[in-house]
């Protein structure tokens, strides 16, 4: 004789995959574990280092002390109005946040492949998780923009946009951050099957901040080229960043909007494609 049970269970793992994903409610449940995650990519990136998180600070003042001195003075590239150094550090501070996240989430799958391979959890955690760290790390530079900016203020006498302005900068950050996402998103999957990809996207992204106007301004560039800076969805988001914050920046409501659904479009189809691949990878990593 058999008997039916019908067992309730709080959680059912199959072996299938959605386009969807993971609910709100069950990433929310995971909270604990992305926080746990944020603290072992902040330890594991300083670790054994003499100066430690002192390196979030001196990474991007070293860096702006090249720039100035290469693109600045021996090769003489303009900054309109603004100080160099105000320029350089806006550019400075907004690619590294572009750059760092984009690279930590395209190396999901390779660098947590033995704890995705034995443990469940929404993959998306870890994603999220290096975002959430990575803006962590920018909050802090964004610190030392604004104190750089203060100074110029107080002994400079720069003049500043105005106060309404400055509700864009926010938007530009989040804007950025949700690019670097969706694209780490897509990579995190073409380099798990891919290996070569990954050796290749570290060469590719410094070439492509020479398309973002990290170092220059758009109005530097010359009418021949400018197209092909402006086809980069980055490029209003930098110049509309140095514009509310700085007061000096190019960039038309058509330009922001292409970057705005560009953005959307491909974190979009990035999380549909994370979330039905995901799980696959598994097998291959």
């Amino acid at each position: 004789m058999s008997t039916k049970t019908n067992t309730k269970w709080d959680w059912e793992i199959s072996g299938k995959s959605s386009w969807w994903g993971n609910s709100f409610k069950e990433l929310w449940l995971y909270r604990h574990l992305a926080i746990g995650f944020v603290r072992r990519d902040f330890l594991l990136i300083y670790q054994q280092t003499v100066l430690g998180p002192l390196w979030v600070l001196l990474q991007p003042i070293l860096t702006l002390f090249t720039y100035v001195l290469v693109f600045g003075k021996v090769v003489g590239i303009s900054t309109g109005g603004l100080p160099p150094v105000l320029f350089y550090l806006a550019g400075i501070v907004l690619w590294n946040l572009f750059n760092d996240t984009f690279l930590g989430i395209a190396s999901t799958f390779r660098e947590n492949a033995q704890l995705f391979s034995k443990v469940y959890f929404p993959r998306l955690i870890v994603p999220f998780a290096r975002l959430s760290g990575y803006l962590l790390h920018f909050s802090i530079q964004f610190g030392l923009l604004l104190l750089v900016l203060l100074y110029y203020l107080i002994f400079q006498s720069i003049t500043l946009p105005p106060v309404s302005d400055l509700v864009l900068v926010p938007v530009c950050i989040v804007l950025t951050g949700l690019l670097s996402l969706g694209l780490g998103l897509l990579f995190s999957i073409i380099t798990a099957k891919y290996r070569d990809i990954s050796y290749i996207i570290s060469m590719v992204i410094r070439l492509f901040m020479f398309l973002t106007p990290v170092i220059y301004p758009v109005s530097y560039v010359s009418e021949k080229w400018r197209w092909l800076v402006e086809l980069n969805p980055l490029t209003p988001l930098f110049e509309l960043f140095r514009l509310a914050l700085l007061g000096e920046g190019l960039i038309t409501i058509t330009q922001f909007v292409y970057s705005s659904i560009f953005t959307l479009a491909v974190l979009f189809i990035s999380l549909l494609i994370f979330n039905k691949q995901s799980d696959k990878l598994i097998d291959i990593i």
